[in-house]
């Protein structure tokens, strides 16, 4: 009686063990291929609620993820800075669509929160209501405005940013908002 109770408790366990050796399915495990803005900022804003309620978005860049191309507006890997008032902290998350050794992890990734003091001039949240324009879409139509721009510079990448810029800064670096000396990066 003993030897069968032994028994069926260490079946138990190698069963509970083995559930637990497989790798858990997400919403990211499907994609190799670049990935618009809204898709990678809703995977990162979701990890970011997680981690505190109040979360704000604060930024969104696109970046560069070795053995993918970034194209049509489209990106490897993205960049969200989120922000917590009532934890004081900034988190940084990235979302990668592949793994590239030894830093970077498909899906997300969560940095080490900093403190914050909260919202400031310099440093403004954006709604997530204002993220209507999804970066393929913005791509397009910034191509039009740059078509011979982008025929004359094959070898550069068009790169995307999504920040609140203070009114100051436009009016002192006589810019407006989304244009820049290269007319093929725009902001979304």
């Amino acid at each position: 009686m003993y030897a069968k109770c032994l028994v069926g408790l260490a079946l138990l366990a190698m069963t509970g063990y083995a559930e637990a050796a497989k790798p858990a399915a997400t919403d990211n495990a499907g994609s190799s291929g670049p990935v618009s803005a809204k898709t990678a900022f809703w995977q990162m804003y979701k990890q970011a609620y997680t981690w505190a309620k109040d979360v704000v978005p604060l930024k969104l860049e696109s970046k560069e993820l070795p053995g993918v191309k970034n194209e049509a507006g489209k990106a490897g890997m993205w960049s969200a800075t989120f922000g917590s008032s009532t934890k004081h902290q900034v988190v940084v998350i990235t979302y990668a669509v592949a793994a590239h050794a030894p830093d970077i992890y498909k899906g997300n990734n969560v940095g080490s929160p900093v403190p914050w003091g909260g919202p400031t001039r310099d440093v403004m949240p954006f709604q997530t209501s204002d993220f209507v324009i999804d970066s393929d879409a913005a791509y397009k139509t910034a191509q039009a405005d740059a078509d011979a721009w982008l025929k004359k510079h094959p070898d550069k990448q068009a790169t995307f940013s999504w920040a609140t810029i203070p009114r100051s800064f436009l009016r002192l670096s006589g810019t407006s908002c989304g244009a820049t000396t290269n007319p093929a990066t725009r902001h979304l």
